[in-house]
């Protein structure tokens, strides 16, 4: 079987991937990326709240702090220059009780230690003039938070990445990787089943859920350097009413403590102003388990009315649902990401990034500037 040789490898085409392939081809390197779906991200790049974080809720000094607030200026740069649409709508941050409350001083100095400038801590009054129908006995308005096209997003990526001479195959997945000398082999199955090979010095494994699993395919890693999948199955549910806000509505329950799989079940905002409530957490086995149970409006339903006692009966509609990759099962505390490169795993050129999940799509461009280094180190 004849190999083609190129310069770089990106192994997965969601936001992340994509970004990464676009510095890489930017850079002068000519840069393939394989996507076993027929379109460009159709897994966690389209199924979240389409939010660009100001990095509010991470520990200081962790990959997600460092990428976060850098990485939502890049990125509110780059919609402007390329006429992606984007909105700076902001975010209420509810305590519902005195014991949230009582953490809304901690959480505004984690804030600012992040970076995020734009935050203040309100009292209840000053936040109920901003949403009326909020209920809450604090809380925290951060106004550098967004709503983005993430779709356009990704096609704005893609074409820079192809402007620069790289490509995007499709229905492609890459099944091993091997090292070839100074390079790495990959084999590749299309999706009619035929196989061919790509070499290159460069490979970047940012293939989301599958890159664990492509981890244990690849010759020359350690069992540290392949870590356990877990799935968090995020719902989201549609308010088919008239909609009373203007902002993004989150608790502050679960980014308190820091041991969830989210951030709470909150109101977020399409382009067109339509509001969804999500995403829980529902662990999961696969994946592909996408599916909205309407059952879960019930729970739903009680998570929204802790702040917003108006919300009308029967108003909830099953919407879409997506699949975190986690790095951690229930009750554990949530992990950075992992972005191992060959100081970690000592196979040269090669980068796996695990467990990229939010803030990823707001950080796109910083972890793809810091990949690109890694890689070229």
């Amino acid at each position: 079987m004849s190999a083609y040789r190129t310069d770089a490898v990106v192994i997965g085409g969601g936001v992340v991937g994509l970004a990464i392939a676009r510095q890489l081809a930017q850079a002068g390197h000519e840069t393939i990326v394989l996507e076993r779906h027929a379109g460009i991200g159709r897994e966690t790049s389209s199924r979240n709240s389409g939010v660009l974080h100001a990095g509010v809720y991470y520990q200081p000094g962790s990959l997600k702090a460092q990428f976060c607030a850098p990485g939502r200026a890049m990125l509110a740069r780059y919609c402007a220059d390329t006429g992606v649409e984007a909105r700076f709508c902001g975010k209420l941050l509810l305590a519902s009780n005195e014991d949230e409350a009582a953490a809304l001083p901690a959480l505004l100095t984690r804030a600012k230690a992040n970076g995020v400038r734009d935050i203040a801590l309100l009292e209840a009054a000053a936040a109920r003039r901003l949403e009326p129908e909020i209920a809450c006995v604090a809380a925290l308005w951060c106004r550098d938070t967004s709503i983005v096209d993430a779709h356009g997003l990704m096609q704005a990526l893609a074409g820079d990445l192809t402007a620069a001479g790289g490509a995007v195959a499709l229905a492609t997945e890459a099944a091993a990787i091997a090292r070839d000398g100074d390079s790495l082999r990959l084999l590749t199955k299309e999706a009619g089943g035929a196989e061919t090979e790509l070499v290159a010095p460069i490979v970047i494994n940012a293939a989301g859920h599958g890159a664990p699993a492509l981890a244990r395919r690849t010759a020359g890693l350690e069992a540290r350097s392949q870590p356990r999948q877990w799935f968090a199955k995020g719902n989201y549910f549609a308010f088919t009413g008239h909609n009373p806000f203007s902002r993004l509505i989150y608790p502050t329950g679960a980014a308190a403590t820091g041991v969830a799989a989210g951030l709470g079940v909150h109101a977020t905002l399409d382009l067109g102003g339509q509001l969804r409530f999500g995403p829980d957490v529902e662990w999961t086995q696969s994946a592909d388990d996408v599916l909205v149970d309407p059952a879960r409006a019930t729970l739903f339903e009680a998570a929204v009315r802790a702040w917003w006692p108006g919300l009308p009966d029967g108003a909830l509609a099953p919407a879409w649902a997506g699949v975190r990759p986690k790095l951690h099962g229930p009750g554990a505390a949530a992990p950075d990401f992992r972005l191992d490169g060959p100081a970690q795993h000592g196979v040269g050129g090669l980068v796996n990034l695990f467990g990229v999940e939010s803030p990823g799509l707001t950080a796109c461009l910083a972890i793809a500037a810091r990949v690109a280094a890694m890689a070229n180190s």
